[in-house]
C-alpha cells in the first residue's frame, strides 16, 4: 500500500466548509500520480507516454463515502493494485481523515495503457506493472492480486 498526506484547502470545500463529493477523485489522481513519481525516474503522466509509448486514461471509477473532509482537515489516500490484466490496473482508495481519526471515503479506478497517437489500448509494459507492485509494497503478495495473462 501506498500513503500521501495532504491537507483540504478552501477551495476544495462548499461554503460548509466541506470538500465536495468530486474532489474525492482528485485526491484519488493527486496520490496516483505521487506513487508514479516515487518510482524514482519522475515518472509522471507526460513521462509515462514517451518511455512508454501509453498513457492512463480512466474508463472506470466509483467513490463510496463516509465521513465528511472538512477544510484544514490532514488526511491521507492510500492505494493499492486490486487487479491486473494485459491492459489495465484496477486501482483501490481509501482517503483516512487523519484529523477525525474515520475512514473518509474508499473507492477505485480502472485505468487502462492507451496509445493516444493510434487511439487504442495497448499493453502494460510488464517492468511498469513490477514497479508499481513494488511501490506499494504488494511484490510480496502477487498471489493474492488478481493478475491476468490474456
Amino acid at each position: 500500500m501506498f500513503k500521501v498526506k495532504f491537507r483540504v484547502s478552501f477551495v476544495e470545500t462548499d461554503s460548509a466548509g466541506i470538500v465536495h463529493f468530486s474532489n474525492y477523485f482528485r485526491y484519488f489522481e493527486r496520490a496516483e500520480e505521487e506513487l508514479y513519481n516515487s518510482i524514482g525516474r519522475n515518472l509522471d503522466f507526460i513521462s509515462l507516454m514517451k518511455k512508454y509509448g501509453y498513457t492512463l486514461p480512466r474508463v472506470e471509477a466509483h467513490c463510496k463515502y463516509f465521513s465528511p473532509l472538512r477544510f484544514n482537515d490532514v488526511f491521507e489516500v492510500r492505494i493499492w493494485v486490486e487487479e491486473v490484466k494485459e491492459k489495465s490496473i484496477k486501482y483501490g482508495f481509501e482517503v483516512y481523515n487523519i484529523t477525525t481519526d474515520k475512514l473518509s471515503a474508499r473507492g477505485y479506478v480502472v485505468v487502462v495503457a492507451a496509445n493516444l497517437e493510434k487511439g487504442v489500448s495497448v499493453p502494460l509494459d510488464k517492468e511498469f506493472v513490477e514497479q508499481i507492485l513494488k511501490t506499494t509494497k504488494q511484490e510480496d503478495k502477487k498471489s493474492e492480486i488478481k493478475i491476468f495473462e490474456d
